[in-house]
């Protein structure tokens, strides 16, 4: 049998990890510095909570499990025949893998409503699943970091996140572009150009924009059934960047005015912060496929490299009354950490000490001597050191290969005369330098 991993899933060795828990511990810190409190939600949700949210096209990317045991012993014989799956589904799952952490939360949210104390404020690490096309900086199984606050309508809210955004990237040294939008421009978009019930269409195919074209997002939204008017209205919209400007073409639609209006009160906010390695910058075009959207969307994207988005999130009005809890408007956003890891790798922006295992690796020349060490090595660690002894006395060349191997900075050799005297030196492995123990723990 050839061992093998399934597509869009990958190992992660000990160098990946400590670079991968580098991004992680420096975005949780900026969520902790602005008041966000942890939790953790289950891999599984009922499947019932997880479709309907996230749009036609997110819906066929869920992941679903199989009920336990027998599962087609209740099967519905019927679609099985007719090969009809979506019937099928039904009788024979009732889980799911999370699809994002946004839905669980809302779900969490709902269950724990006379616990908590609104507005909440919340920050979640964890790994999610989606049965997407795997490819450069897209997996079936990624990790987010979201941050979230329910319970307020405060568009105070908004402008924090955009600031979470710039920190935390700072922070990591990654330059980006975030992109903002209001989901009732699109709406006013879509009012101004008579397509009004299209709306769901013409968002959808906007999403594409960066992925298939100008060219073939038109040809997408005649295909779902907007007049090549309407098409053409939404199109030449696409280029404007100006609030003032856009006003003038759908500030007559009452929920495009309104939209315009909420991202100026955000500017009111966001403009308070001086960004850092981040700038921020109006999209029309910035749609966010999720269905459950309803107001400010973002988007940021890495520069100096090609990439698809490093994070996004936005305004979502309605999330808790699908679960029965109706009035908690919400808003958050999500770091992609897989991505983000790709463009730090690319840009090398990694401190150097992620990639060393270790600060110290002892080696013993004798029996008598590996006994010794061992007691040194304690020491070491009492000290704080981070060490290691080489597992038996071995020839040296043997050991300094294995030295080389794991890139460790520093070797100490300890044989009959270092034993005796207690003295010992420290050989730096990249210059070849020797000094002594305690000159060298001094300079720590």
């Amino acid at each position: 049998m050839k061992v093998s991993l399934p597509k869009g899933v990958r190992d992660f060795g000990p160098v990946e990890l400590r670079k991968r828990k580098y991004i992680f511990s420096t975005i949780e810190e900026v969520f902790k510095s602005h008041a966000y409190q942890p939790i953790e939600t289950p891999t599984m949700e009922s499947l019932d909570t997880l479709t309907g949210k996230y749009g036609e096209e997110g819906d066929k990317l869920l992941f679903k499990v199989l009920n336990n045991g027998d599962f087609l012993a209740k099967a519905n014989v019927e679609a099985l025949e007719e090969k009809d799956s979506s019937k099928v589904l039904s009788s024979i799952s009732k889980r799911g893998l999370r699809y994002d952490l946004t839905v669980p939360f809302a779900r969490y949210v709902v269950m724990n409503q006379n616990a908590i104390s609104f507005p909440f404020k919340r920050y979640q690490i964890q790994p999610v699943w989606r049965a997407d096309r795997p490819q450069k900086g897209r997996y079936q199984e990624f990790y987010q970091c979201d941050v979230d606050v329910v319970g307020s309508d405060s568009l105070m809210y908004e402008g924090e996140l955009v600031q979470i955004y710039d920190k935390a990237l700072s922070a990591l040294g990654v330059e980006a572009t975030i992109l903002v939008n209001n989901r009732k421009i699109l709406e006013g978009l879509a009012e101004a150009a008579g397509a009004a019930d299209k709306f769901v269409d013409m968002v959808v195919s906007m999403d594409k924009l960066d992925k298939i074209g100008e060219e073939k997002v038109a040809l997408e939204m005649e295909s779902r059934g907007l007049s090549k008017a309407s098409v053409d209205f939404v199109l030449g919209c696409l280029g404007i960047t100006n609030l003032d400007e856009l006003e003038q073409k759908i500030g007559h639609t009452e929920i495009g005015k309104a939209g315009i209006e909420e991202l100026r009160t955000f500017h009111q906010y966001a403009d308070l912060h001086t960004f850092d390695r981040c700038e921020l910058r109006f999209d029309i075009s910035l749609a966010r496929g999720l269905s459950y959207y309803t107001g400010c969307v973002f988007e940021v994207k890495a520069k100096g490299v090609s990439m698809g988005s490093i994070g996004g999130g936005g305004r979502y009005d309605n999330l808790t009354g699908s679960f029965g809890l109706k009035g908690v408007s919400g808003v958050g956003v999500s770091f992609g950490a897989a991505r983000i890891y790709l463009v730090m790798e690319e840009l090398g922006l990694f401190p150097e000490e992620l990639a060393n295992t270790m600060d110290v690796l002892l080696m013993a020349l004798d029996e008598e001597s590996h006994v010794h060490g061992y007691g040194v090595l304690m020491d070491l660690r009492q000290k704080g050191i981070i060490a290691d002894l080489y597992p038996e006395a071995a020839k040296m060349k043997k050991m300094m290969k294995y030295a080389n191997n794991i890139a460790v900075p520093h070797v100490m050799i300890i044989g009959e005369s270092e034993r005796e005297a207690g003295q010992y030196k420290v050989k730096n492995m990249e210059t070849g330098e020797q000094i002594d123990l305690e000159t060298w723990l001094s300079e720590r």
